[in-house]
């Protein structure tokens, strides 16, 4: 079946899936990791997963993201056996974590997906000396104008760029694929803001073991 949307014009839903079923998962996700799911879904043949993602640009507002996904549960709990949430504390300040408690559903471990994608133990070890680090992920790469560049006003005020970013020494590029095309784009970013640039290949990080556990 196909989901129903949420009223958002940026929410991405999973078309054409079979109606629920025992043992099927409903994936209840940030849309900025939409592609990283679909393609661990394709790779691993794990298609007793359905998904559902709320709008990426939720994370311009992050104290909305609770909410989101309290309405996302009660929307389609009653359609599946068991629902995940693919967000980490994504900035709520614990409060999304307690709202899954509330709810009875689990949730990614980490605060950001900075983290899971590096894997969570890894980037603890370099909190020290990457606190001055700026990071990129794929999706962020791709939609830098949207994500950082316009919604900080650096489209109007490119002037701020330095009262923004002044402390900052780096960006890490955090690679979920190998494409030369993001590569260039990512690093043409990393001029923009005036900051070293580092590419890092980190794949899907914790993310995998985190679906993975689900097919249990």
């Amino acid at each position: 079946m196909a989901l129903p949307a949420l009223p958002d014009d940026n929410t991405l839903t999973e078309q054409g899936l079979a109606p629920a079923a025992t043992g099927r998962v409903l994936l209840i996700a940030c849309g900025a990791l939409a592609h990283e799911i679909l393609a661990l879904k394709r790779a691993n043949g794990w298609d007793h997963l359905d998904l559902q993602c709320l709008p990426a640009n939720l994370h311009l507002w992050p104290d909305r993201i609770p909410a989101a996904v309290e309405a996302a549960v009660n929307q389609h709990r009653a359609a599946y056996d068991r629902l995940f949430i693919v967000y980490a504390d994504c900035g709520t300040g614990g409060l999304l974590q307690q709202k899954c408690k509330e709810l009875g559903v689990e949730m990614v471990e980490g605060p950001h997906c900075y983290s899971f994608f590096e894997g969570n133990a890894a980037f603890a070890a370099k909190a020290e000396e990457e606190f001055t680090a700026f990071y990129l992920t794929d999706f962020l790469v791709r939609q830098f104008d949207a994500f950082v560049w316009r919604p900080m006003g650096l489209d109007r005020h490119p002037e701020l760029r330095d009262m923004y970013f002044g402390n900052y020494t780096k960006l890490v590029y955090q690679a979920q694929t190998d494409d030369p095309a993001l590569d260039e784009k990512a690093r043409a970013c990393a001029a923009r803001l005036g900051l070293a640039y580092e590419r890092r290949f980190t794949g899907y990080g914790d993310l995998t073991t985190a679906l993975a556990a689900l097919t249990s």
